[in-house]
C-alpha cells in the first residue's frame, strides 16, 4: 500500500485499534478470574484476529506478528492443548501494553518497526506449542469414552454446553469439488454461512490453514446450533464448488452416529455466482473463527447510528458557537442602550436560537466517563501485584458525562489518587485481618452530576490519614510549628497533605514519595475550574471529592468590579452573594472577619490581593462574594456586584498563562475585556 493509500485510512486505523486495545484489556481482566471461561477466550480471540488483520493491511509487521503469537497461545488454550498460567496472563498483558505502545509510536508519526517483540513472540510461541499436562481430566476421560475422537476436554465441554441448552452439536465434513480453484474463498463462505445459523467452536484444519489454502479439498467445522440437520445441509450444499457434505450428531455419552449418508450435492436449481477473479478472492475477507457460546448466538447486525468526528473540529464549532454568544451580549447591549424595543422580540428569537446551538454543540463534546474510569481496572490489577495487595475496584456512574476536554485533563489527576489509595490507604491483607477488616479491601471510584457540574468521588476503606503522623512530619519538614500544631483540628492537620512537596512516604518509589500526589491533583482540578475536598478517618478510610464544570468553554459567571476593574468569577465557585454592614466587620486574630448564620466568616479585601486602586473603604455597607473552596468559605470583598452573565472564556495566551489567581479573559457585551479570576489560588492552607 502506497504512503498516500495508507495516509488515508491511519486516522480510522488508530481509532480502531484503540478501540480493540482498550476491549482486550477489559477481556483479559475477566478471563484472568476464569481462565477456562471459552465465552472471554473466543472473545479475545476475535478481538486479536480483527487487529492482526488491520495491522496486516496497513502493513505493520511487528503490531501484526505480535497479534499473531498472542492469537496462537490463545488457540492453543481454546483447543484445551495448553490450558493458560499466571504467567500467560502476564505475557499477554505485557503484549497489549507493547500493542499500545506502538499505535502511540504510529500516532506521532513514527512507526512499529523500532519495537523489537522477537523475544516475546517466540516466548508466546512457545507456550503454545508446549505439549499439556499429562493429567486427564474428567472431561478427557467423558470425550474419550464417548467415541468424539479427535476432540479434546474442552470441545466435550461446548458440547455439553450445547446439550444443556436444547441444542444440537454437529460435526460438519465439507468436500470441495476437485475442480475448485478457489479453495480459501470457498472455506470463507461455508464457514460464514454456518455461522448465521449457530455458533461455531472449531474447524480442522484451523481457520489459519483455510485462510493460507493449506488443505486438500476437505475440511470439518463443528457447529452448536438449533437448526434442523436439513437446513445445515441445504446452506452448504448452495454454495458453489461443495461437491459432498456429511453432518454427525455428537452427544456426550454415545457413539456419534452419522445422521446423513454421504451424497453427491444435487445441482443447484438457481443459477450459481460466477467465480470470482485471483483479485477478488484476495479481496474476500480471510475465514476467521467467531465463535460464541452456543446459548449466547446473536445474529442480529445493527447498522451504525454515529460517525467519528476531529476533536478539532468540534473545538472550532464550540468557538465559533462562542463567538456567536459574544455578537449576541453586544448587539442586546447596543440595543438596551437605543432602547430599540422593536428589536425585542428578533432578539428573544435570537437568544433562543443560540441557546440551542450552543446546548448542542456542548452536548456533542460530551462524553461518558468511562473513557477515563475504563483504564483503571488494568491500573488495579497491576499494582495488586506489585504491592501484593488484595483490592476490589468499585465503579459507579460510568455514563455520567463531561466534556471531552475535562475527560482528557483529569485522567492523570485520577491516576494519583488511585495510586495514593493504593500505596498509602488500602493494608496489606495480614495488616486488614489484624484490624478486623476483610482481607479485600475496597477501592470505589464513582461518578455523578450534583448541580451544574459532575462530582467524581474516590474512597477507599483502608487506614486513612493519622493526623498525629502528619503533624509531626510537617513540623520536620518545617512546614509547621510546634504551638500551631498543638491547636491545629485533626481535620486541620489532614489537610497539610495538600501542601506542595508534601508527602508522608518513607522512601521514594515508583509509586509515591516525591511529594507530586495530592498537590499536583488539587491544583488540577482548580486549574480546571473545579474544586478538590478531601475527608479521612484514622483506620476507616479516605474520601477525595472533585466537582468539575460540564464544559470550560461557555461558562456562567458572576461579573464583578473591583475599582475600576470589571472580572469574572465563575459560578461553581460562588455560594452567594451577601451586604456586609461596616460594623458587622471584626478582627479576629489580625484578619476582617463577620458573622455568616452564626459562622464565622472570613473576609478579603480583593483589591489588596489583585493590587487594584481606588478601591472605596469608607462605606456603611460592603458587596460580598462568598466563595466555597473545599470544605471552607471565604468572603471576598468588592466594589460592586454587576449579575450573572454567560462568558466564552479565552486563554490569555503562552506569556500570560502563567498568572496566578487569572484563568483566562472574556470579551464583555461593551467589547470590553474582563478577567477571569480563579478564587480557588487566592486561599492557602496556613501553617
Amino acid at each position: 500500500m502506497s504512503d498516500m493509500d495508507m495516509s488515508q485510512y491511519l486516522s480510522a486505523f488508530l481509532d480502531e485499534t484503540d478501540d480493540n486495545v482498550h476491549r482486550l484489556d477489559d477481556l483479559l481482566l475477566a478471563l484472568e478470574k476464569d481462565m477456562v471461561d471459552m465465552d472471554v477466550i473466543n472473545e479475545i480471540f476475535r478481538a486479536a484476529h480483527t487487529l492482526k488483520g488491520m495491522a496486516g493491511t496497513m502493513g505493520f509487521t511487528n503490531m501484526m506478528g505480535l497479534t499473531h503469537a498472542m492469537e496462537d497461545r490463545l488457540d492453543a488454550a481454546r483447543k484445551g492443548t495448553r490450558p493458560l498460567t499466571d504467567e500467560d496472563m502476564n505475557m499477554l498483558f505485557q503484549g497489549l501494553d507493547t500493542l499500545q505502545e506502538m499505535a502511540d509510536s504510529i500516532r506521532g508519526g513514527g512507526n512499529d518497526s523500532h519495537i523489537d517483540v522477537t523475544e516475546m513472540v517466540q516466548t508466546l510461541r512457545n507456550e503454545a506449542h508446549k505439549e499439556a499436562p499429562a493429567a486427564s481430566s474428567s472431561a478427557d476421560n467423558s470425550a474419550a469414552n464417548s467415541g468424539l475422537g479427535g476432540l479434546s476436554a474442552q470441545d466435550a465441554e461446548w458440547v455439553k454446553k450445547a446439550n444443556d441448552a436444547g441444542e444440537g452439536a454437529y460435526k460438519i465434513h465439507v468436500k470441495l469439488s476437485d475442480q475448485c480453484l478457489l479453495r480459501a474463498a470457498r472455506a470463507y463462505m461455508v464457514v460464514n454461512r454456518l455461522e448465521e445459523l449457530g455458533a461455531l467452536f472449531k474447524t480442522e484444519p484451523p481457520t489459519e490453514a483455510l485462510e493460507k489454502e493449506e488443505f486438500d479439498h476437505d475440511f470439518d467445522v463443528y457447529i452448536a446450533t438449533a437448526a434442523p440437520v436439513e437446513e445445515l445441509k441445504a446452506a452448504v450444499e448452495k454454495i458453489s464448488d461443495v461437491s459432498q457434505v456429511d453432518i454427525e450428531d455428537i452427544k456426550l455419552g454415545e457413539i456419534p452416529a452419522q445422521t446423513q449418508a454421504a451424497q453427491p450435492a444435487a445441482e443447484p436449481v438457481q443459477a450459481e455466482a460466477p467465480a470470482e477473479t485471483p483479485v477478488q478472492a484476495a479481496a474476500a475477507p480471510a475465514p476467521a473463527e467467531r465463535p460464541a457460546a452456543p446459548a449466547k448466538k446473536d445474529t442480529a447486525k445493527k447498522s451504525s447510528q454515529t460517525v467519528r468526528v476531529d476533536i478539532g473540529r468540534l473545538d472550532k464549532l464550540m468557538n465559533l458557537v462562542g463567538e456567536l454568544v459574544i455578537s449576541r451580549a453586544r448587539i442586546e447591549r447596543l440595543v438596551q442602550e437605543a432602547r430599540l424595543r422593536q428589536f425585542d422580540d428578533t432578539l428573544s428569537q435570537l437568544g433562543r436560537i443560540s441557546g440551542d446551538i450552543q446546548e448542542l454543540v456542548t452536548k456533542l463534546r460530551m462524553v461518558p466517563v468511562s473513557f477515563t474510569f475504563d483504564r483503571f481496572p488494568r491500573l488495579i490489577r497491576d499494582l495488586c501485584k506489585t504491592l501484593n495487595k488484595n483490592v476490589e475496584l468499585v465503579l459507579e456512574g460510568e455514563d455520567t458525562e463531561l466534556d471531552r476536554t475535562v475527560i482528557d485533563e483529569i485522567g492523570d489527576p485520577m491516576v494519583h489518587l488511585i495510586r495514593n489509595s493504593m500505596d498509602h490507604g488500602i493494608e496489606h491483607p495480614e495488616e486488614r485481618k489484624a484490624l478486623g477488616k476483610p482481607e479485600k479491601g475496597t477501592l470505589k471510584i464513582a461518578a455523578y452530576q450534583e448541580g451544574s457540574g459532575v462530582v467524581i468521588e474516590v474512597s477507599d476503606d483502608g487506614s486513612g490519614i493519622d493526623p498525629d503522623k502528619v503533624r509531626r512530619k510537617a513540623i520536620e519538614k518545617g512546614l509547621l510549628t510546634e504551638d500551631r500544631a498543638s491547636v491545629m483540628s485533626d481535620e486541620e492537620a489532614q489537610q497539610l497533605v495538600l501542601l506542595p512537596g508534601f508527602s508522608m512516604a518513607k522512601q521514594i518509589t515508583d509509586l509515591s514519595g516525591r511529594g507530586v500526589g495530592m498537590d499536583a491533583v488539587k491544583t488540577k482540578v482548580e486549574a480546571l475550574g473545579g474544586q478538590f475536598d478531601l475527608v479521612s478517618k484514622k483506620n476507616e478510610g479516605t474520601h477525595v471529592y472533585i466537582r468539575l464544570p460540564l464544559t470550560l468553554a461557555i461558562v456562567l459567571s458572576l461579573l464583578i468590579k473591583v475599582g475600576d476593574e470589571t472580572y469574572a468569577i465563575s459560578l461553581e465557585n460562588v455560594e452567594e452573594t451577601i451586604m456586609v454592614r461596616k460594623e458587622d466587620i471584626k478582627t479576629v486574630h489580625g484578619e476582617p472577619t463577620t458573622l455568616l448564620r452564626g459562622e464565622v466568616l472570613s473576609l478579603n479585601i480583593l483589591g489588596d490581593i489583585l493590587g487594584t486602586e481606588n478601591l472605596e473603604r469608607d462605606r456603611d455597607e460592603y458587596p460580598v462574594v462568598v466563595v466555597k473552596i473545599g470544605r471552607n468559605k471565604i468572603g471576598f470583598i468588592v466594589s460592586e456586584l454587576i449579575g450573572q452573565q454567560e462568558i466564552v472564556i479565552k486563554s490569555l495566551g503562552r506569556f500570560l498563562a502563567k498568572i496566578d489567581g487569572i484563568t483566562g479573559g472574556t470579551i464583555l457585551g461593551d467589547g470590553n475585556v474582563a478577567l477571569i479570576l480563579d478564587v480557588a489560588s487566592f486561599y492557602s492552607t496556613k501553617g
